[in-house]
Parts: structure tokens; C-alpha cells; sequence
């Protein structure tokens, strides 16, 4: 997989990709990551890429041009399968539109700043725009790298064990059942004596019976595409 990250802000983006998992996936050479800086696309001196908004209004928006500059200039390299723009009114991330995503080979992630883009971005260059979650953030460099990652993780030969991805949560729209590790006893607090009993059937039956409790309790509407 090939994904470029076009940013006014780089170095803001750049960390989550030289530490664990995403780092050792590029290492592998199973994705490449490129961030772009927005600027040099710029068609003035002082490689401006933002203005007032027409008809006044707090805020600056970014101009169509050097995103248009920059989208045209990585088309010429490769064919896209997606432009996404990281938008709070995009649609919701989820776990099967990561599924879906993982699935493609180039993507493009726009990542808005100021009071957003210019809306002939949107009309014109996008071809998706995705959110996560109903809040706003200063920028959208922190979604992509939620969305990448989400992406990312789910590659085949990314993960050590690659079943570790089909067992999180909303995979099946169930919550994932609790989870422990050594010792068994700390504190009085014990550990469920069937995950200790070695009876892979009534694990199994177990963890999937806490997955429909846990769900129930924190999240019932999930139940219903179960």
C-alpha cells in the first residue's frame, strides 16, 4: 500500500510513523507513507496557502489552488483509488471502512487546517470524506493518523499474529471480551477460571458470551447489525 499525507504541518504528522507497529510495517515494506508538505505547491513567494473566507467570517480557509497543484502533481506518479479528505462532517470512521480501505493500494489523505478548504476542494478533488468522530480538532493531521493507522494494522503480514485483527472489536459489531495476563491472582483479584482451564470450546464460549454482555451494557445499538 502507498499513502500520502498532504499537511501544512509535517512534523505533526510524522511521529506516529516511526514507532512500533506502523514503523515496522514500512520496515517490511508492506506500505509507504509520505507526508507532503502543502507549501512548495504554493504560487507566491512567501508560499502562502490560506486567505480570508468571501462574504467575511471569522477564520482563514485554504485555497484551492495549491491542494489542486499538489493532488495533480501526485496523480502524475501513480493512480489513486482515493483522495480522502479528513472532514468532522465526513462520514464516520468505522471498523469496516477500514476493512474496505485496507483493501486498496494508493490513497491520499487531505488533511484540513484553519476553518477548512476551500469547497471546490471538496466539490472537485475529493473523492471521500471521512470523519472520526463529531468534535473538531485544530487540524486534521491527528485524524489521518488515526485512519491510517486503523488501515495500516489490518495488512496482511503487519501484525505478528495476523488472526489478532479479526478478533477486535466491532470486526463482528461486538466489543471485545475482557483480557488478562500473569499472574492469575494479584490482590485477591483472580482470574475467570475457564481461561485458566485449557478447554479451548468453553473459552471460546465464554469470551464470546462477555462480548455480548459487554456490548449490551456499553454499546446496545451495535447489537443490532450483529
Amino acid at each position: 500500500m502507498h499513502i500520502d499525507i498532504i499537511t501544512v504541518l509535517p512534523k505533526l504528522i510524522e511521529s506516529p510513523f516511526n514507532d512500533s507497529i506502523l514503523k515496522r510495517a514500512q520496515k517490511k515494506g508492506l506500505v509507504t507513507v509520505n507526508v507532503i508538505d502543502l507549501r512548495p505547491y504554493s504560487t507566491n513567494k512567501h508560499n502562502t496557502i490560506d486567505d480570508y473566507a468571501f462574504g467575511g467570517g471569522a477564520g482563514m480557509v485554504m485555497m484551492v489552488e495549491p491542494i489542486d497543484r499538489c493532488i495533480t502533481d501526485l496523480k502524475s506518479k501513480r493512480e489513486y483509488d482515493e483522495v480522502i479528505y479528513m472532514s468532522p462532517d465526513g462520514t464516520l470512521l468505522t471498523q469496516p471502512i477500514a476493512n474496505e480501505l485496507s483493501m486498496k493500494k494508493n490513497l491520499i489523505l487531505l488533511c484540513g487546517h484553519y476553518k477548512g478548504v476551500d469547497e471546490r476542494v471538496r466539490e472537485h478533488l475529493i473523492t471521500r470524506e471521512i470523519s472520526i468522530g463529531d468534535y473538531v480538532l485544530s487540524g486534521g493531521e491527528l485524524a489521518a493518523a488515526v485512519l491510517a493507522d486503523a488501515v495500516i494494522r489490518l495488512l496482511p503480514g503487519v501484525l505478528s499474529d495476523e488472526t489478532s485483527a479479526l478478533s477486535d472489536s466491532f470486526q463482528d459489531n461486538l466489543i471485545a471480551p475482557p483480557v488478562y495476563t500473569r499472574p492469575s491472582e494479584y490482590r485477591g483479584w483472580k482470574v475467570p477460571d475457564v481461561l485458566l482451564s485449557g478447554h479451548e470450546a468453553k473459552i471460546q464460549e465464554w469470551r464470546h458470551e462477555k462480548s455480548l454482555e459487554r456490548t449490551r451494557e456499553r454499546r446496545p445499538e451495535l447489537l443490532k447489525k450483529h
